[in-house]
């Protein structure tokens, strides 16, 4: 069908993997064209086939989903991204939203909401699955520190005037994500370098070792 969406599935358990697959094909318009089970699976396919949406679990083997969607973004611009996980930590989700992904729903959602955000972020729309909207609606009215957890990390690091490879080596990551993370934190604290946001975070009391050397 030339009206199609083109899906590229992309989760590590075959079991689940395959019951999504079962799951899209009762909808005549959604096209599963492939499916993954690694982050490098992912990124590879995702740039090959180039996918309408890539329906993507976070937590696979490989590149961390963060990474994941950075590199698919790269890669093959035009593919939307929907995370499809059960993992509602604070940190992966305001990373992935960063990231680019569209929308972010969690496993065990019903199949007609899965369904409805798929069409919404294909047509140019973003749908975060309430419970999940909730908890950044929380983090933004209660959060004082801007900066997530790993954003912190990332910054101690820096802080230490570390290299950047040496930095995403420490870190696990590429050194592609942790320019990603330095760009964030420059936006949130209006650096215009990371000397300057390292200076910031430090008089406002943000970083880890800062405040384990008080």
């Amino acid at each position: 069908m030339s009206d199609s969406i083109r899906i590229l599935v992309a989760d590590d358990h075959p079991v689940v993997r395959e019951g999504l697959v079962t799951m899209l094909s009762t909808a005549p318009e959604f096209d599963v064209i492939g499916q993954v089970g690694t982050g490098d699976e992912a990124i590879r396919e995702a740039a090959r086939l180039e996918p309408d949406l890539l329906l993507l679990d976070l937590e696979m083997p490989g590149p961390g989903g963060v990474e994941v969607i950075l590199r698919v973004r790269d890669e093959a611009p035009d593919v939307r991204i929907v995370v499809f996980t059960a993992f509602d930590r604070d940190e992966q989700i305001v990373g992935a939203i960063e990231a680019g992904a569209e929308g972010y729903l969690l496993k065990g959602t019903p199949r007609e909401d899965v369904f409805r955000a798929i069409r919404v972020v294909h047509q140019g729309g973003s749908l975060i699955e309430p419970m999940v909207a909730s908890k950044l609606l929380r983090r933004v009215r209660e959060e004082p520190n801007p900066l997530t957890p790993r954003e912190v990390e990332v910054l101690d690091l820096v802080a230490e005037g570390r290299s950047n490879k040496a930095i995403a080596k420490a870190l696990f990551v590429s050194e592609r994500t942790f320019k990603f993370h330095v760009s964030q934190i420059l936006s949130k604290l209006g650096a215009s370098n990371r000397t300057e946001a390292a200076a910031l975070a430090r008089e406002r009391g943000l970083l880890e070792n800062g405040r384990r050397e008080e």
